[in-house]
């Protein structure tokens, strides 16, 4: 698992190196997320030990939220002077990550052929 862990933060590092030297409108970490997809494309598979390090990552993802939480609460003014603002960006936001989520079903299910 310590080697796994080390392989994604390692393709995290590429990425920010990447976006520092180029300057590509884009966060290094999700640059080193694609750089990641295209190696196990390439690979053919994901390995089993990357399976295993990102069931445990799930497992304790809600953690990751806290830091967002500690924010909101820190901030509160802000977002009460903010709210509509922030509640038209959620709401956008959602409705067009469902919209896209039914095309690419859509069309995942088309080229099946079923």
């Amino acid at each position: 698992m310590i080697g796994s862990l080390a392989a994604l933060l390692l393709f995290q590092l590429a990425g920010e190196i990447i976006v520092r030297l180029t300057g590509a409108p884009l966060p290094g970490p999700v640059l080193g997320m694609i750089l990641l997809f295209v190696a196990l494309v390439v690979r053919g598979r994901t390995p089993a030990v990357f399976a295993d390090t990102s069931r445990g990552l799930l497992n304790y993802l809600a953690l990751l939220f806290v830091p967002a939480g500690v924010g909101i609460i820190s901030y509160l003014g802000r977002v009460a002077d903010e709210w509509l603002a922030i509640t038209i960006t959620l709401v956008a936001s959602t409705a067009l990550a469902v919209i896209v989520t039914a095309f690419t079903l859509r069309a995942l299910t088309a080229n099946r052929g079923d």
